[in-house]
């Protein structure tokens, strides 16, 4: 344990001041707190001793912690700084990492984290030194939410989009896979330069060859001109892979080849061509076990997983359906100029409680239509009902889902209908589900299904009731 380490706060809210002061020194650390940069710095100018790390929120009267952040690398590059801020988004990650920030903690936080993170640190004398770079997502591709899987993939993405490495996105089709590489795209050093997307699964397989390197006039019928492919038009930029599962073998050959050298020939052409470009790519698919099939190469597969980051669908992040539908029927009354509807509470609970089959992008297209239909300013159940179409309310559209999703869907559908005594409702389905397909397997031999299942004969004939134990 690294004891006495002198360690400084700044933050204006004292409760977490105090909080996390009182936790650094019972942890055996000299700590100094303070409620704006200006004492900080005025401190520093002082003569004071600097800390040999420093926690800073980001949103403070004054200058903020992201400014703070940058006066202290002026003065003392080798600092940590460990950013707090309960707003946690590709830019406020992207920017403290950008700025040198050590680590990013969303508030709120473990305090035993936050321990544990300054005995990690202390004793490193490295800092990170991230070159900056201007960068705004625009609203409509910004990604959105709160949850903690997507507060891990902003730290992930406002780690990662300094470095040069290719990335491999992994998610549901309607996750947002094209918006985590484009906020990869635009917090890089990379942003000034072309963001390219090309969905290899929308394209024929004849034409995938020229659309990704392009061709020369007369290299195939119809070929009249030449054709810059996507490489080019990236270079020195992003380009952005989507669906590569459904890429033919031989054009992975070709991949494969471009993405170890960084050059190309056209479809026909005899120039060769170098590019500098930075490879996402995404799919829904299980790459690896393509690859034990034989239908994608293994050897690709690592060329282009050197880092990997998992989009959660939409199931797996509930609590963010308010803000995503809030949103969405903000951008679309904004598009037909007329207010904002709002969700009343039972709507809310019915999108809350609906499986999400087609993730962000169904309850996208789901906002527009009630945007459009719902006759009243205030979107009502009966709104939301209709919308979502027949079949919905039971969790009918999760057949494809994990059972575990399934079930999950249908209690929170079961709660919005304000149904009770789910638990026992519940278990007595799941054990009656069981034991019928342990039985059915066993063709009915009771002895076999007990000890498939991990039961006793007697406890098996239990629970299969008088009706069913002989």
């Amino acid at each position: 344990m690294s004891a006495g380490a002198r360690l400084w706060i700044v933050d204006d809210d004292r409760s977490i001041r105090f909080v996390l002061a009182a936790a650094l020194r019972e942890a055996g650390h000299a700590v100094e707190a303070f409620d704006n940069a200006a004492d900080v710095l005025a401190a520093l100018d002082a003569g004071a001793p600097p800390p040999q790390l420093l926690f800073t929120d980001v949103r403070m009267p004054g200058d903020d912690g992201l400014v703070l952040l940058d006066k202290l690398k002026a003065r003392l590059p080798q600092l940590p700084v460990v950013v707090m801020s309960a707003y946690t988004d590709v830019a406020s990650t992207a920017g403290a990492f950008r700025g040198g920030a050590h680590e990013f903690l969303s508030k709120p936080f473990d305090l035993d984290d936050a321990v544990a993170l300054v005995e990690r640190t202390i004793g490193s004398t490295e800092a990170a030194a991230i070159e900056p770079t201007a960068s705004d997502l625009p609203d409509a591709a910004t990604l959105v939410g709160d949850a903690p899987a997507m507060r891990t993939l902003y730290r992930a993405i406002g780690r990662l989009a300094q470095a040069p490495l290719s990335v491999l996105v992994t998610g549901e089709t309607g996750t947002g896979k094209e918006l985590v590489a484009r906020a990869l795209h635009r917090e890089s050093p990379r942003a000034h330069r072309p963001f390219v997307a090309l969905n290899t699964a929308a394209i024929p397989s004849e034409l995938l060859e020229s659309e990704l390197f392009g061709h020369e006039a007369g290299a195939f019928t119809g070929a009249t001109r030449r054709h810059v492919g996507r490489f080019e038009q990236a270079d020195g930029g992003t380009l952005f892979l989507d669906e590569i599962g459904d890429m033919p073998l031989p054009l992975q050959t070709r991949l494969l080849r471009v993405l170890a050298g960084g050059e190309f020939f056209r479809v026909g052409g005899r120039e060769l061509i170098r590019v500098d470009v930075r490879v996402i790519a995404a799919t829904h698919q299980d790459l690896e076990a393509l690859a034990a099939d034989g239908r994608f190469r293994a050897d690709l597969l690592h060329r282009l997983d050197v880092v990997r980051l998992r989009l959660p669908p939409l199931r797996e992040r509930r609590e963010d359906v308010a803000m995503l539908a809030e949103r969405f029927l903000a951008l679309a009354a904004a598009k037909f100029d007329a207010p904002a509807k709002r969700l009343a509470a039972e709507a809310l609970e019915r999108l809350q409680a609906h499986a999400w089959p087609g993730n962000v992008r169904e309850l996208e297209n789901l906002c527009w239509r009630l945007a459009a239909l719902a006759p009243g300013e205030v979107v009502t159940v009966d709104d939301v009902a209709a919308a979502l179409g027949p079949g919905a309310a039971a969790g009918a559209d999760a057949g494809a889902l994990p059972w575990d999703a399934q079930l999950e869907a249908w209690a929170r559908d079961q709660l919005a209908q304000g149904r009770t005594q789910l638990h026992a409702l519940a278990l007595e389905r799941f054990e009656r589900a069981l034991l019928d397909a342990a039985l059915a397997h066993t063709g009915g031999r009771r002895a076999e299904a007990a000890s498939r299942l991990g039961l006793g004969r007697n406890t098996l004939a239990r629970k299969l009731g008088p009706d069913r134990r002989r």
